[in-house]
């Protein structure tokens, strides 16, 4: 009695968070790089005094869905994709290095080559700044380079290189802004061989119709865990009465 209690109480509260997380997903779902968040239920038993019987159902190993999206063209001279597996090096808010794979950049009025959500991408030697009045090209090794605007020809000039990283998929974690880490703090080494599609932008690799059918199993499944415990409840009041009349 207690397990079922136990298990079916705990896992209608996760099954609520998971309906949250599929959620978030399907708000993302036209946010360009995003990666799909997963969860699992796993359960474990209570520690402490009372029966033995007792487990908790929790949310496990909380992480991200890594395929990579659809790499769709767009023309625009600061939209880049990095094709296959690989990040792009950004400056989160609190001055740390985190990374995207949101690849839709701009920049700002100082001139700093940064992402929509206000980040700025960094480079071998820190933030890339863009001189004003340039056209910007981005090649595929992440190298920057501008070409002054007007009627006179002139020759390319380096500006700065992407950072690009490719850490082990096991050693990144999602903050709370969206931008994901190495585990532990420290910065991930630039990989020559993560490559740049310019013109281009990946797309959210979150599946409309799987997240739909998540939400409906999921909130099948909210229902039967509750119906666990109006039966549980049940076989209480059934077992209090023959105790009563055995008494």
């Amino acid at each position: 009695m207690d397990r079922l209690i136990y298990v079916a109480m705990s896992g209608a509260r996760q099954t609520m968070g998971q309906q949250a997380t599929v959620a978030h997903n399907l708000a993302n779902l036209t946010t360009h790089g995003f990666r799909a968040e997963t969860s699992v239920f796993r359960a474990v038993p209570v520690i402490g005094d009372g029966a033995q019987t007792r487990a908790f159902v929790v949310d496990s190993t909380p992480g991200a869905d890594f395929m990579p999206g659809v790499i769709q063209s767009t023309g625009r001279d600061l939209d880049v994709a990095v094709q296959g597996k690989g990040w792009i090096a950004v400056q989160a808010a609190d001055g740390s290095e985190a990374y995207t794979r949101s690849g839709s950049l701009q920049t700002n009025a100082n001139g700093v080559l940064q992402t929509r959500t206000g980040n700025a991408v960094l480079g071998d030697g820190g933030p890339i700044s863009i001189p004003n009045d340039t056209v910007v090209t981005v090649a595929a090794d992440g190298t920057v380079s501008t070409v002054p605007t007007g009627n006179r020809p002139a020759a390319n000039a380096v500006v700065g290189r992407i950072k690009l990283v490719n850490p082990s998929e096991n050693m990144l974690e999602r903050g709370n802004d969206g931008l994901f880490r190495v585990r532990g703090g420290a910065p991930a080494a630039a990989d020559a061989g993560v490559r740049l599609a310019a013109g281009s932008l990946e797309s959210s690799n979150v599946n409309a119709v799987d997240a739909m059918v998540s939400m409906i199993a999921l909130a099948r499944q909210f229902d039967m865990q509750m119906k666990m415990l109006q039966n549980a409840e049940v076989n209480a009041r059934q077992a209090a009465q023959l105790l009563t009349l055995q008494a």
